[in-house]
């Protein structure tokens, strides 16, 4: 009896296994391991098949291209405009997928995982049939749900539908300042895929529709495997940031170690807090 019962365990036990096994198919999925990089030579601009800067021509509103174009020569004054990186917070969506160091791409049955050495950032794509949540805390890499797509009908994944949400200001499209709406309701789709000729080249076409665009930003990215052992380093940008942001302003610390200007004719900050005899400070 204590025989059959054990034989009808393992039974039990091996088929939640097969079962398990079927559903984690690692068969039907695209082989996206490896290390992730921008090709050489192609720039951290955010539309990359067009030049940095000016050159890339957002389809912006009136009223953010004005904010742009303000941002552009603050930024030749030697500020940083609408840029919010430089205090080291994460470049957020979609900026994230310009890919300044390499990603990782790691693919399970309900969660794709795509990281990106750049700040540590992570994204979670959730392919479990999910809906977006009703009560969520926006974040900089916003919350993703995907579907994998069997275009060419062959029982194999070729492509990852995304779609991401719920994302948090103040980010920017690339360190020209391209700036995104202040309302925080950018939606961003996504197509990854492989090529069909070069299985070592992946492209994610990205669709942007955000308040500050008049239509829908449209841009393909190209990333190529690493084929060499790969290395990974850590990119913390606190670590040598010389950066410093008083009220609006921002400074920089310079190799003696004390505050000075970012900008020509930069007022100093505020120092009521402080003793003026104390510090040898005039008051202003």
């Amino acid at each position: 009896m204590r025989g059959s019962i054990a034989a009808i365990t393992l039974a039990t036990a091996l088929a939640l296994f097969t079962s398990g096994a079927r559903a984690h198919d690692e068969s039907k999925y695209p082989d996206w391991a490896g290390q992730w990089r921008r090709p050489p030579g192609i720039a951290n601009q955010f539309d990359t098949s067009k030049p940095p800067r000016e050159g890339q021509k957002p389809p912006l509103t009136a009223e953010y291209q004005a904010i742009w174009e303000a941002n552009l020569k603050d930024q030749a004054a030697g500020g940083q405009g609408t840029d919010p990186t430089y205090i080291c917070i994460p470049d957020g969506m979609p900026r994230a997928m310009n890919v300044i160091f390499p990603m990782e791409i790691v693919i399970m049955p309900k969660i794709t995982y795509i990281m990106i050495e750049y700040l540590s950032m992570l994204r979670r794509v959730h392919t479990d049939g999910r809906s977006f949540p009703e009560d969520f805390e926006p974040s900089f890499m916003g919350y993703s749900i995907g579907k994998w797509v069997d275009k060419d009908g062959d029982g194999r994944y070729d492509e990852l539908e995304i779609e991401t949400r719920l994302l948090k200001n103040p980010r920017a499209f690339d360190a020209s300042g391209i700036p995104l709406h202040e309302d925080g309701k950018t939606v961003v789709k996504e197509r990854i895929y492989q090529d069909k000729a070069d299985p070592n080249v992946l492209y994610d076409e990205i669709t942007t529709i955000d308040s500050a665009l008049a239509q829908p930003w449209i841009v393909t990215k190209k990333y190529v495997r690493e084929l060499r052992p790969l290395i990974w380093f850590e990119s913390i940008c606190s670590e040598g940031n010389q950066h410093v942001r008083i009220g609006k302003e921002n400074y920089m610390v310079g190799a003696d170690g004390l505050l000075m200007p970012a900008k020509k004719n930069q007022l100093p900050p505020d120092l009521r807090h402080f003793n003026a005899e104390a510090t040898g400070a005039v008051k202003r």
